[in-house]
C-alpha cells in the first residue's frame, strides 16, 4: 500500500449527492446503472455509470445520498461520458455496496 500525505488527501473532492435519475446501461460491458446525482449548488448535477446492479434496484437508489468523487476528469464508458465516481466497497462476491453517509447530510457536504 501506497502511503499518500494529508495534502494529497485534501485534494479527493469527496461529495454527498442525492440520485436524482436511475436508468438502465445495457451498451455497458459489465451490469451498471447510468445515475444522475445532484450534489449542491455549487457542484450541480453529475452523471455517473455505476456497476451497482447486484445489489440495488432503480427503485432503491432513487433519493438515496451516495458520497463520489467529483473531481475526476470525465471517463468515456462506451457511448457514456461519467462525470464522478460513486463510491462503494467490493464484496467477495465481486458485488458492490455503496458508501454512504447514515444520516441525511447536506448534497456537496464534503468528506472530513
Amino acid at each position: 500500500m501506497d502511503l499518500i500525505s494529508w495534502d494529497q488527501f485534501g485534494l479527493v473532492e469527496l461529495r454527498v449527492g442525492t440520485v436524482l435519475e436511475v436508468a438502465d446501461f445495457p451498451e455497458a460491458r459489465k451490469p451498471a446503472y447510468k445515475l444522475k446525482v445532484d450534489f449542491g449548488p455549487d457542484i450541480g448535477v453529475k452523471q455517473s455509470s455505476a456497476q451497482i446492479t447486484a445489489l440495488y434496484s432503480k427503485e432503491q437508489l432513487l433519493g438515496k445520498q451516495v458520497i463520489g468523487v467529483v473531481n475526476f476528469p470525465v471517463k468515456q464508458i462506451g457511448p457514456f461520458r461519467s462525470e464522478c465516481l460513486i463510491t462503494g466497497f467490493y464484496r467477495p462476491d465481486g458485488a458492490v455496496v455503496l458508501a454512504v453517509p447514515d444520516q441525511i447530510v447536506q448534497n456537496g457536504s464534503k468528506i472530513s
